[in-house]
C-alpha cells in the first residue's frame, strides 16, 4: 500500500498559534534536548513493534519472553514502538508485561505509542481545546490529560449535549452517565486528535466532518466555502496518530485499523468540498512509517540507554522537541523488528535503521512475492527470538 506523506496543516482557526507556525518553530529550535551520554554502552539497540511481534491480540507470542530476557541479561537497550494506542503508556507497558509474564516488566519509559509524540504539543501549549477520537470508554480523555492538555472534548460529550448531532449513535444511557461531560458549545475546538480506532464510527465520522467544515471550530456552524482560498485546508487541524490500514490480532485475517478511518475521512471531506482529483484533505499523520515518529523514538531510545548505564529508572523522561533529530546518538545500528512491511519495514528503511521482518503478524510467506512491499535489510525471521539471537551473534554476543 502506498502511503502518502501529507503536509502540515496551515490553519487560521487557532487563536494562540497556528500549527504550521508551531511546526516551523519546533524544527528550528536548538537541539538542547538531545540526550546523548559520554558513558559507554552498546552501540546498537532494538525497537520492537508490539502487535504481531510480542503479542497477538491478548495472547502472547511464545518467543517474545525469551527474546526480551536475553536482551535484559546483556543490558542491551530496547523500546517498544507501536501504531496502537488509546491507553496510557503505563497501561500499555503493564498489558505487554502481563500477557508475556515478564519479570522485570516493561517500563512505561520504553513505550512509544502512535500518539506519544503529542506530549510535545502539550508541552509547548500548541492547543487549548481539543477533540479526541477513539479508544474504549474515556481512555482517550485520560491519555490527553496525562500528556498535559487541559480542555479535552470527546464525541460522546457533543452527542450528550445534543443527540440530534448523531441521530444513529450507539451510546447507551449508562455510557452517557459514566463518560459524558457537559461542554460549552460557544468555545471553539482548536484541533482534532485521532488517538485510536473509532468505537462509534458513525458519530465520530459525522462530528469530525462537522468540525473540519465548521466556522473556526465552532460546533454547529458551517464555513462559507466561497470565502476559502484553499479548500483542502480544513477549518481546524486534524492529526491522525497512525496510518495503519490493517493490523494483526488473534483473528486469522488482518483487521481494519485507523488508516481506514483516515481514508473515509478524506473521501467524505473531498466530496463535501468538491475537491479536484489532485486535491486532498491536509492533515498530519504520526506513527510509523513517518520521520517525525522515528526521530521521537530515537530520542526515547537514547534516554533509555542512559538510564540503563546509570541504573536510574526513576528519573524523569527527557522528552525531545517534536521534530528534532538526535545529533549525538550512541547507536551505530538500530534494529526495527516488525511484522508490517508498509509501516515497520518502510519506516526503518526510509530513516536509516536496520529492518527485520517477522512472520508472526501481518506478513506471511505468500506476501514475499509482493514487489511493492518494502524489503527488510536485516532479514526475515520466523519469530522475534530467532531475530534477536541471530543479530546478537552478528555483534559477537553469544547467546
Amino acid at each position: 500500500m502506498l502511503i502518502r506523506r501529507l503536509p502540515i496543516i496551515p490553519t487560521r482557526a487557532i487563536p494562540r498559534i497556528s500549527y504550521s507556525q508551531f511546526h516551523t518553530a519546533i524544527v528550528n529550535l536548538n537541539k538542547s534536548t538531545n540526550s546523548g551520554n559520554d558513558h559507554k554502552g552498546h552501540d546498537f539497540a532494538f525497537v520492537f513493534d508490539i502487535d504481531g511481534v510480542l503479542i497477538r491480540g491478548k495472547k502472547p507470542i511464545l518467543q517474545a519472553k525469551p527474546a526480551l530476557e536475553i536482551l535484559n541479561s546483556h543490558k542491551i537497550p530496547y523500546i517498544l514502538m507501536t501504531n496502537g494506542g488509546g491507553v496510557s503508556e503505563r497501561r500499555k507497558a503493564e498489558e505487554v508485561s502481563e500477557i508475556n509474564q515478564l519479570n522485570p516488566p516493561i517500563s512505561p519509559l520504553q513505550i512509544v505509542q502512535s500518539h506519544t509524540p503529542l506530549k510535545a504539543l502539550a508541552l509547548h501549549h500548541a492547543f487549548n481545546r481539543v477533540l479526541v477520537i477513539g479508544g474504549d470508554g474515556d481512555n482517550a480523555r485520560h491519555v490527553a490529560k496525562q500528556y498535559g492538555f487541559q480542555d479535552i472534548i470527546m464525541p460522546i460529550d457533543i452527542v450528550y449535549n445534543n443527540p440530534s448531532v448523531s441521530p444513529h449513535h450507539r451510546y447507551t444511557q449508562e455510557e452517557f452517565d459514566k463518560f459524558a461531560q457537559p461542554i460549552d458549545v460557544t468555545k471553539p475546538i482548536e484541533a482534532i486528535f485521532v488517538l485510536n480506532d473509532p468505537r462509534d464510527l458513525n458519530s465520530d465520522m459525522q462530528i469530525v466532518q462537522d468540525l473540519l467544515n465548521s466556522e473556526n471550530g465552532l460546533i454547529g456552524t458551517k464555513r462559507n466555502i466561497h470565502h476559502i482560498r484553499n479548500l483542502h485546508d480544513p477549518s481546524i487541524p486534524i492529526i491522525f496518530s497512525n496510518n495503519d490500514y490493517v493490523y494483526a490480532n488473534d483473528y486469522p485475517l488482518p483487521r481494519f485499523g485507523q488508516g481506514a478511518f483516515r481514508i473515509i475521512t478524506e473521501r467524505l471531506y473531498k466530496i463535501t468540498n468538491g475537491l479536484k482529483k489532485h486535491q486532498h484533505l491536509n492533515s498530519l499523520i504520526l506513527g510509523k512509517p513517518f520521520k517525525i515518529q522515528y526521530d521521537f523514538a530515537h530520542h526515547v531510545l537514547i534516554d533509555w540507554q542512559n538510564k540503563l548505564i546509570n541504573e536510574d529508572f526513576n528519573s524523569e523522561q527527557i522528552l525531545p522537541i517534536l521534530g528534532s533529530e538526535p545529533t549525538n546518538t550512541p547507536f551505530k545500528k538500530i534494529y526495527m523488528v516488525g511484522d508490517n512491511p508498509a509501516s515497520d519495514i518502510k519506516g526503518a528503511n526510509d530513516h536509516g535503521w536496520e529492518s527485520v521482518l517477522l512472520k508472526t503478524g501481518v506478513y506471511r510467506d505468500e506476501d514475499a512475492i509482493d514487489a511493492d512491499a518494502a524489503k527488510p535489510t536485516a532479514g526475515v525471521f520466523n519469530n522475534v527470538e530467532d531475530a534477536v539471537t541471530t543479530i546478537l551473534e552478528s555483534h559477537g554476543i553469544k547467546v
